[in-house]
C-alpha cells in the first residue's frame, strides 16, 4: 500500500496546483462567451483522451509505468508556464493542451501501478483513497486560491497562476520514491502483437458494455466550468464561487473512500447507477436554480455524484480487465471518458447560447438519468463482478 499513499500524496499536490487555477479560468474567460469555454475545455480534453489508451497500451508492454508517469506529470508543470503569462484566451488554450496532454499520458499507468499495489479484493478502496486524496488536494488548492484572491484583490489571479506552480513540482518530486514491482515480460510474442493494436478485442465483454454506457454519460457529461459559469451568471462572486467549487471537492474527498469501501463489500453497480442517477437530478437543479442557497445544495449533491463514481468506475475496470492487460483497460476507459468531452462541452456551449442555460442543464440531465437506468441493466451483480 505504501505505492498507493504515495501516487495518491503525487495527485494530491498536483490537484492542490491544477484547483487553483481550474475554477478560475471561465471566470477570466467569460467575456469570450460559452462557445469558446466548450471548446477549449472540450477539444483540450478530447485531443489528449487519445494519448490515455496509447500511454496505457504503451505501459502494458514495457512494464515501466513509473517513468511514463513522471514524463505525464512533469510535461503539465511545464505547461503551467504558459497560463502565467497568457494574455488571451489562445494562451490559455495553448495552456489546456499541454496539460491535458501531460494528463493524458500519465493517467493510464497511474493508475496501472495504483491497481496492482492494491491488491485484487480491495481495488474499490484502492481508487476510493486515491480520488479522496485527489479531491482533497483540489479542495486546498481552490481554498488557497480563495485566500490570495481574498487578501490581494481579483487582480492578483496571476499571482494565484504563479504561486500554483509549487505544489506541482512537490507532486511531481515525490513520483521518484515510487519503488514499482517488476513484472517479468509475456514469452509468447502473440501478446505483444495483440498489444501494439488498438484491439476492442483485449477487452472483457462486461467491459465494453461499460464503456458504451460511459460514452453516452460522457456525451453529456460537459465540463465543470459550465456550472462555474452558471454561478457567476446568476450573480454569485469570484471568491463565493470559488467557495461553491470547495464545497464540491470537499463533499467528494470525505465520501470517496466510503464509497470506494462499500463498493468492495457489496458491489459496485447500485453505487455507479444511482451515481449517475444523482448527476442528472443535479443538472436539471442547475436548469431551474434562481437562488444561491440552492446553488449550494447543488455543489454538496455534485460532490456526491463525484465520490459515489469516480474511484468505484476505476475499480470495476481493473477488477474486469485480465491482468496482462490493465493498462490498456483503464487506457481505454480513461480516453472515452475524455473523448466525448468535446462534444459534449460543444453541445452545452450551442444550446447555452442558442436557447439558454436552462436548456442545456434539462437536457443534459435528462439522458443522464437514462444512461443510470442502461447502468445497471448492463453491469454484473456483486457475484459476477469478480471474474479475473
Amino acid at each position: 500500500m505504501s505505492n498507493v499513499w504515495l501516487m495518491s500524496l503525487v495527485s494530491f499536490f498536483t490537484d492542490m496546483g491544477t484547483y487553483m487555477v481550474t475554477p478560475l479560468i471561465p471566470i477570466i474567460l467569460a467575456s469570450s462567451g460559452p462557445m469558446i469555454i466548450g471548446i477549449i475545455d472540450g477539444l483540450s480534453e478530447s485531443l489528449a483522451s487519445l494519448l490515455k489508451f496509447s500511454s496505457g497500451r504503451y505501459s502494458d508492454r514495457i512494464k515501466k509505468r513509473k517513468r511514463i508517469a513522471i514524463t505525464g506529470y512533469g510535461l503539465s508543470g511545464l505547461g503551467r508556464i504558459f497560463l502565467i503569462f497568457a494574455t488571451s484566451w489562445v494562451g490559455v488554450f495553448i495552456w489546456k493542451l499541454i496539460d491535458r496532454t501531460g494528463k493524458g499520458i500519465r493517467t493510464a499507468p497511474r493508475d496501472a501501478i495504483i491497481s496492482k499495489s492494491g491488491g485484487k479484493n480491495r481495488q474499490g478502496r484502492t481508487f476510493g483513497l486515491h480520488s479522496m486524496m485527489d479531491m482533497m488536494g483540489a479542495a486546498l488548492g481552490i481554498g488557497a486560491a480563495y485566500l490570495i484572491i481574498q487578501f490581494n484583490g481579483t487582480d492578483s489571479i496571476r499571482e494565484v497562476f504563479l504561486y500554483s506552480l509549487i505544489p506541482v513540482i512537490i507532486g511531481w518530486l515525490i513520483l521518484f520514491a515510487v519503488k514499482e514491482k517488476k513484472e517479468t515480460q509475456p514469452k509468447k510474442k502473440k501478446l505483444d502483437s495483440s498489444q501494439s493494436k488498438l484491439s476492442w478485442k483485449l477487452l472483457n465483454p462486461t467491459v465494453k458494455k461499460l464503456l458504451i454506457v460511459v460514452f453516452l454519460f460522457t456525451i453529456i457529461n460537459s465540463s465543470n466550468s459550465f456550472l462555474l459559469l452558471r454561478a457567476s451568471e446568476l450573480g454569485v462572486s469570484t471568491a463565493n464561487v470559488l467557495l461553491l467549487y470547495l464545497l464540491f471537492h470537499l463533499t467528494a474527498s470525505l465520501l470517496s473512500y466510503a464509497s470506494g469501501s462499500f463498493s468492495d463489500r457489496f458491489g459496485r453497480r447500485g453505487i455507479l447507477t444511482v451515481g449517475y442517477a444523482i448527476y442528472g437530478l443535479v443538472y436539471l437543479g442547475f436548469g431551474a436554480v434562481n437562488s444561491t442557497t440552492s446553488l449550494v445544495f447543488l455543489f454538496i449533491f455534485y460532490g456526491l455524484y463525484s465520490a459515489l463514481t469516480k474511484g468505484v468506475e476505476k475499480a470495476l475496470v481493473a477488477d474486469l480487465a485480465t491482468s496482462g492487460a490493465k493498462g490498456t483497460a483503464l487506457g481505454f476507459y480513461s480516453m472515452v471518458t475524455g473523448i466525448g468531452l468535446f462534444p459534449a462541452s460543444l453541445l452545452t456551449g450551442w444550446l447555452w447560447e442558442t436557447f439558454g442555460a436552462e436548456t442545456s442543464f434539462y437536457l443534459n440531465g435528462v439522458i443522464a438519468i437514462f444512461a443510470s437506468v442502461l447502468l445497471f441493466k448492463i453491469l454484473p451483480s456483486k457475484k459476477e463482478e469478480f471474474i479475473n
